[in-house]
């Protein structure tokens, strides 16, 4: 009986630590997205999307960020070369979505809520010239200020260094966003 007892208590305790977890504050943030990527080895292609991510408050300051992005235009690659002939370029369009994930440090300061994130975890690209698709790790360094419009709502700039690996080679990408956020 006395077992009993310990492990209900044990139980009860520790359901009651997971759900003191469970995040009470936190942000929703969606906006437009500049992206600027190497993918290709003959030039950097600048590309626009969107940018949707949750912060959920773990610690006053610290949060747990999903961001998700999606970035859309076109890039000059290689050409296929034919026997005796020289390479071209092909211009194809371009497709990246990012899932990343991680800490944010953040403090408010009057109206502004300054922040800085490391985010880690995938890319994948469509290219529709032949390169096809690729998955790889992604990470994202960065950070933003939120400007308070009233209570709940905020305007967010950020910044990001993004960095992917498709098709075997590393490329260095710059991520600019803007938008609304709703606070709670």
């Amino acid at each position: 009986m006395r077992k009993v007892v310990m492990i209900v208590a044990g139980l009860l305790l520790s359901a009651g630590l997971a759900g003191a977890q469970v995040p009470t504050s936190g942000n929703v943030f969606f906006g437009y997205s500049y992206y600027n990527t190497d993918l290709s080895s003959i030039d950097r292609a600048n590309t626009n999307g969107w940018e949707a991510s949750f912060e959920g408050k773990v610690f006053p300051f610290i949060g747990l960020v999903a961001d998700f992005d999606s970035h859309y235009g076109s890039q000059n690659f290689e050409g296929p070369c034919a026997d005796g002939f020289a390479c071209g370029e092909v211009n194809a369009s371009v497709t990246e979505h990012n899932y990343l994930f991680g800490p944010r440090v953040s403090a408010s300061v009057g109206k502004f809520r300054p922040f800085a994130e490391a985010l880690f975890g995938a890319g994948h690209v469509d290219v529709n010239n032949g390169e096809g698709s690729d998955t790889s790790f992604a990470t994202a360094l960065g950070g933003g200020l939120d400007y308070k419009i009233i209570k709940p709502l905020a305007w967010r700039f950020q910044g990001d260094y993004v960095q992917t690996r498709f098709f075997g080679t590393t490329q260095n990408n710059v991520r600019i966003s803007t938008g609304i956020v709703l606070r709670f």
